[in-house]
């Protein structure tokens, strides 16, 4: 799989689902993931757009984001599984966020070099 590195970092977000989507979410349009359930709406956004002083908001920064060079056919098997299981072995988190086209990969900024570095040892180029 090819593989891009997304400028900036991010910050994955849980807000209460009743709310609205905040306006700020969507000022950045680079990467915007935004999922409703009766549990939550969670937001994957830049980090840059949070305001510093938010109510009820859990949040966690300091994601960056790793783009799959789709787009992807459905029919495609193991896309995912060959992102994560290095990574599981190495003991590095990460969160998954599939679209239509392709999928992303968002983990810790203090791992991204190792993270790169073991995608390529298992066959994934960074371009």
């Amino acid at each position: 799989m090819n593989l891009s590195v997304l400028p900036g970092t991010m910050s994955v977000l849980k807000l209460d689902p009743s709310k609205a989507i905040p306006k700020w979410a969507l000022e950045n349009k680079n990467f915007v993931s935004i999922t409703y359930t009766d549990e939550e709406l969670s937001i994957v956004c830049a980090e840059e757009v949070v305001p510093s002083h938010v109510e009820n908001i859990e949040i966690s920064n300091e994601w960056r984001c790793i783009k799959v060079e789709g787009p992807l056919d459905f029919s495609l098997t193991g896309v995912l599984s060959s992102l994560a299981s290095p990574l599981a072995e190495a003991k590095i988190s990460i969160f998954a966020i599939s679209t239509y086209n392709t999928d992303y990969l968002l983990v810790k900024s203090d791992t991204l070099e190792q993270t790169l570095q073991i995608l390529s040892e298992h066959g994934h180029s960074v371009i």
